[in-house]
């Protein structure tokens, strides 16, 4: 638009400098001629007028062409990568099993996606605010703009093959529709649902939120730990996963081929250095905390594990430590 303006002044002021026109003539006869309308001249031209006339024309015309030309492949092309770009993401998110979708990427989503992300596990976030799309595409992560209320949505996210669903609106009624609609779609994920009001923690469950929790009521009982119990809260913090710190606690599930399957649990951990078990989970039976040293190792026990990063890596990789 700017070249186009300079152009009209620009021939304004040749009509004034040609045919001795004044300035509002001169724009008249420049804005006539660049748009081509032809509305006629505001008095005769001379051969020099009709020649510098001819020339602004070709020039006025051949820019506009150009800039309107360009202008429109910027359009044009952005909505092109911007389409195919999501529908090459959406492509891929369906063909993913086993992924994780989080419905809301506020505080408590975004925590939950951040932590995902860095164990690499697969994740799908449904945003319903376009505002976050860049925030969401620098995470790279896959995602899709729209309301979790939407079944649409829904399953344009993958929600049928998803292993788990986390519930993460700001809105008690919100969530609980969508657990709803999750549980329906995908009876054997795993729902984890954010509630504000005991009456909301109480319909997440009825919906069929396999665990509901209130980020206030845990970040309060956390406070208070840290007061009443402030050794055994830095041990927490130390032995988190993702707290580089020497020492975590992890979840290892016993895979077919693993060697230390028929071996007791005290076995396992003089094998494997500053290794302890605290907890085994088999099949459908409650968890067992702090196992019996005789309690022998299957295949598909998931053993909770606390110990040096390397050694847990030794255990669930099945290489002797």
């Amino acid at each position: 638009m700017a070249g186009i303006t300079v152009i009209i002044f620009l021939g304004a002021a040749g009509y004034i400098l040609i045919e001795r026109m004044t300035l509002i003539d001169a724009l008249y006869m420049s804005v006539s001629t660049v748009s081509t309308v032809g509305f006629g001249e505001v008095k005769p031209l001379s051969p020099a007028g009709r020649l510098f006339t001819i020339a602004l024309i070709i020039v006025g015309v051949s820019s506009a062409g150009y800039l309107l030309a360009t202008a429109a492949e910027l359009v044009f092309e952005g909505s092109l990568r911007e389409f195919f770009g999501r529908t090459a993401m959406y492509r891929k998110i369906h063909n993913l099993k086993d992924h994780v979708v989080v419905c809301g990427f506020g505080r408590f989503g975004r925590a939950v996606v951040n932590e995902l992300v860095r164990n690499q596990v697969a994740v799908v976030v449904i945003e319903s605010d376009p505002a976050k799309e860049a925030e969401l595409s620098a995470a790279d992560v896959f995602y899709v703009i729209g309301s979790a209320l939407q079944e649409s949505t829904m399953e344009d996210a993958g929600v049928r093959s998803a292993r788990a669903v986390v519930v993460a609106t700001a809105s008690d009624a919100d969530n609980v529709y969508i657990t709803l609609s999750a549980r329906e779609k995908n009876p054997t994920a795993l729902i984890h649902a954010r509630g504000d009001s005991e009456e909301g923690l109480r319909r997440l469950r009825l919906a069929g939120a396999d665990q509901v929790l209130s980020a206030y009521h845990w970040g309060g009982v956390r406070i208070a730990a840290s007061i009443l119990r402030p050794s055994v809260v830095d041990f927490l913090e130390l032995s988190a996963p993702g707290s580089e710190s020497e020492v975590d606690l992890e979840e290892i599930k016993i895979t077919p081929d693993n060697p230390v399957i028929g071996m007791t649990i005290g076995a396992v951990e003089n094998r494997f250095a500053r290794l302890r078990v605290v907890a085994l989970k088999r099949g459908d039976e409650a968890i067992s905390m702090i196992p019996d040293q005789s309690t022998k190792v299957a295949g598909g026990d998931l053993l909770v594990v606390i110990g040096e990063a390397e050694s847990l890596d030794r255990l669930a990789a099945g290489r002797r430590g």
